[in-house]
């Protein structure tokens, strides 16, 4: 079955790696992901991914930290997880490269726009981490800056605990309707919590489509890689 999609940046929250629990990592979780990963990598889908760390921290709920220092300390996070990552899908062959925004070097290459692309075209998988680089921005927008700066077909976004985007906490409340498909501004009027303003609006300027989808069954990225219609497109103004 053909992809629906030629390069695509794939977004993870860090729970995503924690197996439910919500913090740590889940060995387990992490090979079934990275099958997923290599099973539409090996179908010709160019392949970046930035990962979350809010399994292991997150820097708005830093107490007695100053915001920079605990956002710092969340990019960190990010980087354990990319390279968690990385050895998951090197053991079962995937060439793989994580790039930081912090440099450091003795585990990582810093990121650089041209030589990620030259890996995605070496049929290499990208993972991006530490964010940014900088404090205040989530890794929400690096999602949405990444896909722009390597021209990125779509964002898949693969959340846990729920299969797309609900009108309400669909974990909360019986009645929540799920959206099919959204445009931007519907989100950014409708305060949907699917990512954070910054991020919706960079996704809009650049006209990045987004397919928010559940990862809890990591099978998922396959289907939506085919063109399966799982979870909520967004797109348009």
């Amino acid at each position: 079955m053909s992809l629906s999609y030629k390069r695509v940046v794939l977004k993870l929250s860090g729970e995503a790696l924690s197996g439910g629990k919500g913090h740590g990592l889940d060995d387990e979780v992490i090979a079934k992901i990275c099958e997923a990963i290599k099973k539409v990598h090996n179908m010709g889908m160019e392949m970046a991914i930035v990962v979350g760390g809010g399994n292991f921290w997150r820097g708005r709920t830093g107490v007695n930290i100053d915001r920079s220092t605990s956002d710092t300390m969340g990019m960190l996070g990010t980087t354990i997880n990319a390279l968690r990552l990385q050895s998951g899908l090197e053991s079962i062959g995937v060439d793989t490269r994580v790039q930081t925004a912090i440099e450091m070097r003795e585990v990582a290459e810093p990121f650089i726009r041209r030589r990620a692309i030259r890996h995605l075209e070496k049929n290499r998988v990208v993972i991006f981490a530490a964010g940014t680089g900088l404090p205040y921005f989530s890794t929400d927008t690096t999602s949405a800056l990444r896909a722009a700066e390597i021209d990125a077909d779509v964002i898949l976004v693969g959340k846990t605990g729920t299969d797309g985007i609900y009108n309400k906490d669909p974990n909360k409340f019986d009645d929540a309707e799920k959206f099919d498909q959204l445009n931007y501004i519907d989100i950014l009027n409708l305060q949907l919590t699917v990512m954070d303003s910054t991020a919706i609006t960079m996704c809009m300027d650049n006209e990045i489509e987004l397919v928010v989808f559940g990862i809890d069954d990591p099978k998922n990225l396959i289907r939506v890689a085919q063109g399966e219609k799982l979870g909520t497109i967004v797109k348009g103004a």
